[in-house]
């Protein structure tokens, strides 16, 4: 009997130790990976026994059976898939919630007004997101706007300007996604009555047509207050069947078959593209960027002005006008601004005093010395 009980208070002992064992594990930090920190990837629908397996393996917790006890005490909290980072010590505790609460590794990425798909595609990979080439793939694939903008080539125009949080490695196909998403909230904001539920297929098309002007405005001036001059100088000259000659239209058509080398020549204003609106009337066949709520709400609010033409100021603004007279007047004021001179020359000096008024002035002179 007395050896029973010897047995029976060993195990308990041992129960005993192995359960503070446990709670000390839970409860106070633990660090066993490199001070560098470390990435802990948790597969989707991974059981609380392998991802504590992992957790240990990985120098995350203690003990790898005091967190999947831990995490069955709480049966109705899920740990959440995703890549985790490490960074400094933490209790097996802290490391179940953090799961529990989807504290996933995250990366701000900033997409900025008027970027084109091209641009976002370089930023990634320079940021080493994903190879330039997935994400252009996935902005190839219309779909995701195909009840919002039928016709559309890509997604150009509607990857909504913005700061996403974004894993090491994200999928091109889930950030674009993300992208048209956003665009349809900031839509639903800016023509609530304009939603692809209660569009017709006029208003689609219109959709295409205000997002199109939108990413002209957007690469034409970073002033928000002229935006609305902008497009309605656009709007102007389409209504009188002028070519709208933007710039960054050429620069977009080149930039779509490789051809752009980061400076625009005279020369360039004849590329043959269907984007050049030198040489093609109307506005081009798509969006040349994605732009902002301020250039969304240009397009669709032009200002009623009788504009014609702009030029830049060097300021980062531009001079308006509604003759080609008046512009060519502000042309020349660009480039006194551009050779460091005033905007206006100097008024002339008042003319020389005729012959005839000297010899009258000298006479009064005589006449007064007598």
């Amino acid at each position: 009997m007395k050896y029973l009980l010897a047995i029976l208070l060993i195990l308990v002992l041992v129960a005993g130790a192995a359960a503070a064992w446990l709670w000390y594990g839970l409860t106070n930090p633990y660090q066993g990976f490199a001070k560098e920190g470390v990435f802990v990837d948790v597969p989707h629908g991974a059981s609380s026994r392998f991802v504590a397996y992992i957790l240990q393996k990985n120098g995350v917790v203690r003990s790898s059976l005091g967190f999947e006890i831990y995490a069955r005490r709480h049966p109705k909290r899920t740990l959440q898939a995703g890549e985790y980072f490490f960074d400094h010590a933490m209790t097996g505790k802290d490391v179940f919630w953090k799961l529990a609460n989807g504290q996933v590794y995250q990366q701000p990425f900033t997409v900025r007004e008027g970027e084109t798909m091209f641009d976002i595609a370089r930023e990634l990979e320079a940021a080493k997101f994903m190879p330039a080439g997935d994400f252009l793939y996935a902005a190839g694939d219309t779909a995701l706007i195909r009840d919002f903008a039928p016709g559309a080539q890509t997604l150009e125009g509607f990857l909504f300007p913005a700061t996403y949080e974004l894993p090491r490695h994200p999928a091109a196909s889930e950030l674009t996604a993300e992208m048209v998403h956003k665009f349809k909230e900031q839509w639903k904001l800016i023509a609530p009555s304009a939603t692809a539920a209660r569009m017709d297929e006029s208003d689609r098309q219109a959709v295409t047509r205000v997002v199109t002007l939108a990413s002209l405005v957007e690469r034409e001036t970073p002033k928000p207050e002229e935006r609305p001059l902008v497009a309605g100088a656009f709007e102007n000259r389409l209504r009188k069947g002028m070519r709208l000659q933007c710039d960054p239209t050429v620069i977009y058509g080149m930039e779509r078959l490789g051809q752009y080398n980061g400076t625009l020549t005279g020369k360039d204003l004849s590329f043959d593209s269907l984007y050049n609106t030198y040489e093609h009337g109307g506005l081009p066949p798509g969006p040349i960027g994605n732009p902002g709520e301020a250039s969304l709400r240009a397009a669709l609010h032009p200002a009623d002005t009788d504009y014609l033409y702009f030029v830049a100021n060097t300021q980062g603004g531009h001079f308006f006008s509604a003759t080609l007279a008046e512009h060519n007047k502000n042309v020349v004021k660009y480039r006194r601004l551009l050779a460091g001179l005033p905007a206006d020359p100097p008024p002339p000096p008042p003319p020389p005093p005729s012959p005839k008024k000297n010899q009258q002035h000298a006479k009064k002179h005589r006449v007064a010395t007598r």
